[in-house]
């Protein structure tokens, strides 16, 4: 498709930076969406895309952020939600306030996203791609990721539930679910030697993952090429989430 229109929530994270920075290399026309104004408008300047500030775990501020892409530009191709938090405790000593906040980060503004892209590309005939984010740890046990699992496990739930109501529109909905990804929101892992050198063991391929390497998988889902890919979690994961290494 040329010059696709999307929509990037969390745009200035660390995947979804290097998101952004992947489609605008490919010619689209970005929307970036997050909190921060300030650094909102200066990677939106870089990349000469459009910026438009809200809270995605705010449904209404969603929609008005997919109501504004649509008439800006005519229709909406993709949406990708990056937002999210990294929360790692046993459940007895997370805070209610913690709880509350990893849900609507991670779970909330999936919901909201599924909910405003659902309702403006159900209206196009060539239907569009949702991605999402999800995490390995909902697929496998890992210690003292109760909170963060719980809530990437019910976007996992809502990507299925959604791929199946809203396929007969062409609207697909799927996400990626990665490992330990080397992000400015990981760094109080990935900066200890020995948690990242743990975290590295755990994974098959003996590394961590790289933020360009989750965006590359969003970039293919968002894809039209992908168009026959709908209601999946894709691990990006160095193995994860299914592997065990000897």
């Amino acid at each position: 498709m040329e010059n696709p229109v999307h929509i990037v929530f969390g745009a200035y994270g660390g995947v979804g930076s290097a998101l952004a920075r992947r489609l605008a290399d490919g010619g689209a026309r970005l929307v970036l969406s997050g909190r921060d104004e300030d650094r909102l408008q200066s990677l939106a300047r870089e990349l000469d895309a459009e910026a438009l500030a809200a809270d995605a775990t705010d449904l209404q501020a969603v929609d008005d952020v997919l109501k504004g892409a649509r008439e800006q530009h005519g229709r909406v191709d993709g949406v990708a939600n990056c937002v999210g938090s990294l929360m790692l405790k046993p459940a007895h000593l997370t805070r209610p306030q913690e709880w509350h906040d990893t849900v609507a980060t991670n779970l909330g503004s999936a919901f909201a996203v599924v909910r405003s892209a659902a309702g403006v590309m159900s209206r196009q005939d060539e239907g569009g791609s949702v991605v999402l984010v999800s995490t390995a740890a909902a697929r496998v046990g890992l210690p003292n990721h109760e909170a963060i699992a719980a809530a990437k496990g019910g976007v996992d739930a809502l990507v299925r539930s959604a791929a199946a109501t809203y396929g007969r529109f062409h609207v697909r909905v799927n996400s990626v679910a990665p490992g330990l990804v080397d992000t400015p929101m990981t760094e109080r892992i990935t900066s200890n030697d020995r948690a990242r050198e743990s975290s590295e063991s755990m994974h098959a391929l003996g590394r961590i993952g790289t933020a360009d390497e989750v965006a590359r998988a969003i970039e293919w889902l968002l894809d039209p090429a992908s168009g026959w890919i709908t209601g999946q979690t894709v691990g990006v994961d160095g193995g994860l989430g299914t592997v065990r290494s000897a």
